[in-house]
């Protein structure tokens, strides 16, 4: 289940299924590519720091890539669309603006990880890839919880016949005939990942187009530099 609370009377969204991770809202996003945004990033970034009490936010450059990283200290995560957190005190965003935001987290293993998920990203199962790497790092799939974030919904997002087949394909089924094409990444996602066993899967009611008053929209708002991210610490 999702519901709202405040960082300094700042809007951020939470799910009840991984108390340790959030989605920044319009009110209190930390990114921007916008010079007349930065200083309002910035400062909600602070606040965000301090409210976690941490020294740093780590994020990558995304390109809407498959490409997965476990944080060090010594990695810049260049074109890459999957961070995983080990280290306790320690905390990632991962930054959308109508793509797929997936939060998985292993509480036994104190393991956790956000994937980019747009419709390149889930042709290339990149929430399966995720799970798989934290797999590796000895987290069991019975334990894994995810989050699927607020993103453009089946109602707003229409797309051409080649994207529809190159989904569909990822969940083993045909795609319906339709005049007009519109895909739920939603589903698909849940799909993916329920194909690996996870059962433990919120996901997120908010459409980034419908409710653009709340989050940002890439196709809404000809193509705004503004995004809203998803946040994931480590106690």
């Amino acid at each position: 289940m999702f519901y709202f609370e405040k960082i300094d009377n700042k809007k951020i969204l939470k799910s009840t299924l991984i108390d340790n991770a959030f989605f920044t809202t319009k009110e209190s996003f930390i990114y921007t590519k916008d010079s007349q945004f930065e200083e309002i990033a910035h400062q909600n970034k602070q606040s965000i720091k301090a409210f976690l009490n941490i020294e740093n936010l780590i994020s990558p450059i995304q390109e809407h890539t498959a490409n997965i990283k476990i944080v060090n200290k010594k990695d810049q995560y260049i074109n890459t669309d999957g961070l995983i957190l080990t280290k306790k005190d320690s905390a990632i965003f991962l930054n959308f603006a109508d793509c797929v935001p997936l939060i998985f987290y292993e509480k036994e293993k104190n393991i956790g990880a956000i994937a980019h998920a747009g419709w390149r990203g889930t042709a290339q199962k990149i929430g399966i890839k995720t799970i798989q790497k934290m797999q590796r790092l000895g987290c069991k799939i019975e334990n894994i919880q995810a989050i699927i974030g607020p993103c453009i919904d089946k109602c707003c997002f229409e797309v051409k016949e080649d994207v529809q087949k190159k989904l569909y394909q990822t969940i083993n089924l045909n795609p319906p005939h339709q005049e007009k094409i519109f895909v739920d990444l939603k589903e698909i996602n849940k799909l993916q990942l329920q194909s690996l066993g996870i059962k433990n899967i919120d996901i997120c009611p908010y459409c980034t187009v419908c409710n653009n008053d709340l989050f940002f929209s890439y196709r809404k708002e000809n193509a705004t530099k503004n995004r809203h991210s998803a946040i994931l610490y480590l106690k």
